[in-house]
């Protein structure tokens, strides 16, 4: 097949690429946030007990800095509905809390715990990438309405998957998170061509640095890896791998390190001088608590947020609903919210969303499938913009999001720069409906990156 060329300046702009604090915020409706919305009087008898949910993160260990954020998300949704007297008026949520770093085995059982032992009605939650291909075919047997908070690899749906109806997800897909990198770094630095990778040995980083390099290759012609590294998840100590890159002589680092393991290394890198030594881009850097972030941090860098979401953008009254989520949130906990916040909160909000469409259809309190056939093609709005739940694979989408640190006098952490905040749209980055998965015409990683593989062109 003819590879097509063209200049990348019009590449961008057919992707939709837009740079600016403002940019996402002015393409958005403003309409009035779900989670505010009275809702209707139920139809039919309501029952009071309550509905058990189990809320599985990282509670300890280097991911608690994303995982703890997680919780305190779903709390606060909680605590909102069980204000108002429960979903549907009626049934308050009970939550049942259990920590990831348990590790995938204990994770299995766990969740077997819950829905065998503790009866929970809907289970929620999960950070790593590792742990949901683990954890949906399980949600499937036991026929538990479940919503994924992160977990985000594309392997759940591509293959452990691949036909759900009980599993949902909320964040992005994981292939997003590398292909908003690359697309953030070729604009940011075309000149770049030896490129060096620091990422997590398992699933999440193998994913980050297959689909990096395909997109920046169609980006950025003639570049080569000039270093790879692969710490294991939980590494404290990053010196072999940060020398073992700045020896390769690179114009550019990137990394998808991330949570605790990701601040333990910029604090090593800066011993080493990294940072001066040749641009660096990460897919989650800025993911954890924003507090976990230092003003010592380097400024300049791609800090993404995994392609979800950032408390500081839209910014102002430009999107009400990230305003009062970060203002509610604040409040509650004395801190600022990160995208694992945004999605286990706006998770309750959506289900609570499902639930009260379904009772209108049915009367009385709707089975699973009522409500699953309401969460499938949903529109929801949350913090972090429209979200779509695409019917055919139960996978969140929303517009991808990434940017550069700054230090600011604001907040006595670094954040990602109000000025040059990148959005992408989500369909331009990802692949289709019906697009054929691994196994099926090909035996590409990802059906995105078949996609990305065969249909972008070459830029020139």
């Amino acid at each position: 097949m003819e590879q097509r060329t063209v200049d990348r300046r019009s590449f961008l702009n057919n992707l939709g690429v837009t740079v600016g604090g403002a940019a996402a915020a002015t393409a958005m409706s403003a309409i009035t946030p779900a989670s505010a919305q009275t809702p209707a009087a139920p139809k039919g008898k309501i029952p009071d007990t309550p509905l058990k949910f189990g809320h599985m993160t990282y509670l300890t260990g280097p991911g608690a800095v994303l995982g703890e954020p997680s919780l305190k998300g779903h709390i606060l949704a909680a605590e909102e509905i069980n204000a108002q007297g429960g979903i549907l008026g009626k049934r308050k949520i009970e939550t049942i809390t259990a920590d990831e770093a348990a590790g995938t085995d204990a994770n299995v059982k766990e969740l077997r715990r819950m829905k065998l032992s503790e009866k929970i009605d809907m289970f929620t939650g999960v950070i790593s990438s590792g742990n949901t291909p683990a954890l949906g075919p399980v949600a499937e047997e036991l026929a538990v309405l479940t919503i994924f908070v992160d977990g985000c690899t594309d392997f759940l749906w591509d293959k452990a998957v691949p036909n759900p109806k009980f599993a949902f997800r909320i964040t992005n897909i994981q292939s997003a998170d590398g292909v908003t990198c690359a697309v953030a770094a070729a604009q940011a630095w075309p000149q770049a061509k030896r490129i060096a990778h620091i990422h997590p040995d398992y699933s999440y980083g193998r994913n980050a640095f297959d689909h990096f390099r395909l997109a920046f290759s169609k980006l950025v012609p003639g570049t080569q890896v000039v270093s790879e590294g692969w710490p294991k998840l939980g590494t404290t100590d990053f010196t072999a791998h940060i020398t073992k890159a700045m020896s390769s002589n690179p114009d550019l680092i990137v990394s998808s390190v991330w949570g605790g393991d990701y601040v333990a290394m910029y604090k090593q890198a800066l011993r080493y001088g990294m940072f001066n030594s040749a641009k660096f881009a990460s897919t989650i850097a800025f993911g954890v608590a924003p507090h976990a972030i230092g003003k010592d941090h380097p400024e300049g860098v791609i800090a993404g947020v995994h392609a979800n979401y950032y408390f500081t953008f839209p910014p102002g009254n430009r999107w009400p609903a990230n305003k009062t989520f970060v203002e509610k949130y604040y409040k509650r906990w004395n801190e600022y919210p990160n995208f694992q916040s945004d999605g286990a909160y706006h998770t309750l909000h959506m289900y609570k969303t499902a639930v009260e469409k379904a009772n209108k259809l049915t009367g009385g309190w709707p089975e699973d499938e009522a409500v699953i056939s309401q969460l499938e093609g949903m529109y929801f709005e949350t913090a972090a913009g429209d979200l779509y739940i695409r019917p055919d694979n139960h996978q969140g989408y929303k517009d991808a999001v990434t940017g550069f640190s700054k230090n600011v006098a604001e907040y006595p952490f670094q954040i990602l720069d109000p000025d040059r905040m990148i959005t992408i749209p989500i369909r331009n980055i990802t692949a289709p409906p019906r697009w054929p998965k691994p196994g099926n015409g090909h035996n590409d990683p990802t059906a995105t990156y078949n996609w990305i593989k065969e249909t972008w062109p070459q830029v020139a």
